[in-house]
Formats: structure tokens, sequence, C-alpha cells
């Protein structure tokens, strides 16, 4: 019996190992196929569309500004051809101004936006349609005002937008949008003026109450040697500005003994507001830890500034716009705040006393260096069915 198990054992065994070369090539057939089927069935298989990346803020920021800036610029074109006297030459000041803060907000190789007369909006298809043209926003723009009067305000509603986004945008453009945004306001009150519009509300930006201290020692800060672009600190740019504003309190002084009537009022005023501007800049820097300036007796002031003061005050406060410039790049939360409240005030003040800030007030650069606005493109001709092929 034993035997017999042991022969039949033997015999199965032989009988496997004659088959099995027969079976594996199939067997290695069948699992390729396997294997293809799996690797078509991932393959095929649509996976998990990816989401757009949202711009960061301070992009739809700029993006915001410049296509409000060229709507409002193609509404003073169009204003300003049927304008004339002091109101087209306001017009057209405000629409070079626009200009040239439409180019400093262009970024290179972009294609800006075109906005139509409202009559040709009106007229439009796409627009009654409820469509937009290419570069625009996704929904259709808003129509151009048609009155001095409606672009002053919108110029004053653009420019307290672009203020307040200066507050959350990064460094270098949120001092671009503070100063466009001032100089839209200003423009506005003066397009105002010069149309016999209503001058348009402008909500006055209070500085912040400024808290916390220093958690360590002070330190003394060398002065800058440039703008915020040449490595420039925080602690510097304070500094500066306490040593601006002890200048201005200074000159304010001084012109105070040589103005009389609504000029030394008017100087008084402003006296009062670079004190708290001073006695403000010194808190900020305490907060930082760095040692204000020390105060001094008084301040060397050209000839020019005796014979024709108010004109000296313009130019105290044209040249402490550059220095609140800095500290709106260089400066975050109130310390931004802070310097965005006084550049604004400074640029009111500059131009009270005649001075013209400038499309950009606190930005020192040269307005040629800016890409060119692209020209408009012609509308591409459309044909009908039977003109194809003529």
């Amino acid at each position: 019996m034993t035997t017999w198990f042991v022969v039949k054992d033997d015999t199965g065994e032989k009988r496997w190992r004659g088959l099995a070369p027969r079976f594996l090539p199939r067997l290695a057939l069948l699992a390729c196929i396997a294997l293809v089927v799996v690797s078509l069935g991932v393959a095929l298989t649509p996976g998990s569309p990816k989401q757009p990346v949202e711009p960061a803020f301070s992009e739809q920021a700029r993006a915001a500004a410049l296509s409000e800036t060229l709507r409002l610029r193609a509404a003073g074109e169009q204003l300003g051809g049927s304008a004339s006297g002091a109101g087209q030459a306001a017009l057209g000041q405000t629409v070079t101004l626009l200009t040239s803060q439409a180019r400093a907000l262009l970024s290179p190789g972009e294609v800006a936006p075109v906005f139509p007369s409202t009559e040709a909006a009106q007229a439009s298809p796409a627009t009654q349609a409820g469509q937009t043209s290419p570069g625009t926003a996704s929904s259709p723009p808003a129509p151009l005002p048609d009155s001095p009067a409606g672009l002053a305000a919108a110029l004053a509603a653009s420019g307290s937008q672009r203020i307040a986004d200066a507050a959350g945008a990064d460094g270098g453009m949120a001092r671009l949008l503070a100063a466009v945004g001032t100089a839209q306001l200003l423009q506005a009150s003066s397009l105002a003026a010069a149309t016999g519009a209503p001058v348009p509300p402008q909500a006055d930006r209070l500085p912040p109450r400024l808290s916390g201290a220093c958690p360590g020692p002070l330190a003394s800060v060398s002065p800058a040697g440039g703008g915020a672009g040449s490595g420039v600190t925080v602690a510097q740019a304070l500094q500066a500005a306490v040593r601006t504003e002890l200048q201005s309190v200074y000159g304010y002084q001084l012109a105070l003994t040589r103005l009389g009537g609504d000029a030394a009022k008017a100087a008084a005023g402003q006296l009062a507001r670079h004190e708290a501007l001073l006695s403000e800049a010194e808190s900020l820097s305490l907060r930082h830890c760095v040692s204000p300036s020390p105060r001094e007796a008084g301040h060397s002031v050209a000839p020019s500034f005796l014979a024709a003061p108010g004109a000296g005050l313009a130019g105290l406060e044209t040249g402490a716009l550059p220095v609140y410039g800095d500290l709106v790049a260089l400066g975050e939360g109130e310390t931004r705040e802070w310097a965005i409240s006084a550049l604004l005030h400074t640029a009111r003040a500059a131009a009270g006393w005649g001075a013209q800030p400038g499309p950009l007030p606190g930005l020192a650069a040269d307005l040629e260096s800016f890409p060119p606005l692209p020209a408009p493109q012609p509308p591409t001709p459309t044909h009908g069915g039977g003109d194809v092929g003529r």
C-alpha cells in the first residue's frame, strides 16, 4: 500500500512538470492584460479639477484701481469734448492726472480695458445682452459719469477706496495706492470748484489711536540715506518723520510772524496740526524702541522763505510727502494707518498753499519711466452671411 502511494504521487508530480511549461506563458499573458486594464482605468478616471488660485489682495487692489482710473479717464475725455473755459481746463487736468496714474498702475505687457462712451455702451448689442469685452471684469462696467459733478463724486469715491485698500496691501503697492487715492481726492475737490459743482463729501481720515509700548531698551538710529527702496528701515522712516515735523513746526511759527488775515488763520490751524503730528511721530518712535530726535531751538531757512512765507510753507508740505510715502511702504498696522492719514493731510495742506502735489504724492518717480497706455484697438468688422467670400 505504501509503495503504491509513493508511485502515484511521483506520477502526478511528473505530469504537472510536463504541463507547467505550456500554461506559464498563458498565465503571464493574462497577468499583463489585467495590469493594462487596471492602468487604463486609473488613467481614464477623471481627477478633481484644480480650483483657480485667487490673486493676492495687492494684485486685486491694483487691478481694481487701474480699471476704475481708466473708466474715470474715459469719462473726463468725453466730458471735456463738450466743455469750455475753466471747466474744459479742469477736465483736461483731470484726464492728464488719470493718465499718469493709469500708467503707474499698469503692469508691463498688460492689456488695459477700454471703456466706451455712455451712448456707445447703451447702443452696443453686447452691453444689452449683458456681455463684456475682453479685459474687463466679469460684470458689465458701470456707466460713465455724465457730468462734471458726477465725475467729481466718482473721483472722490475712487480715491477713498484706493486709500482703504492701501491699508491692507503689500508695502510698495500700499504706497502706490495711497498716492493714487490722495491725488484723486484732491482732484475731485479741484474739479468741483472749477466747474461750479458741489464739492463731494470726503470723510476726514483721522489718525488711529496709538497703543502699545516698547518691550525693551531704546536705541538710537542713524539717519536714512535714501527712500524706502534703498534699505531704509521703519525706524529710520519714523526718525525722518520726526525731523520733518520739527522743521514744519518751526517754519509755521516763523511764517506766522509775517502773515496776516486769512493766511494767518490757515497757518495757525496748520501749526496745530503739525504739533500734533510731531507728538504722534515721537510716540510711534518710542513704540518702535527708537529714541526720537531731540527738539532743536531753530532751523535754517532760505531767504526766499522770509520773502514769500506762503510759498515757503507750500515747499515744506511738499517736501514732507516722500517721507510719509516711505512710512506707508515700510510701516504696518497702526503705523501705516497713521502714515496714510499724515500723507493725505500733508497733500491737502500743500494744495492749500498753492502747490501741485502731482498725480502720485508721496511717490518720487519719473512719470516717463512708466509704460505707455496701449492704443485702443479698432472694433473688428462683422459681416453678414451673404458677404462671406465676396
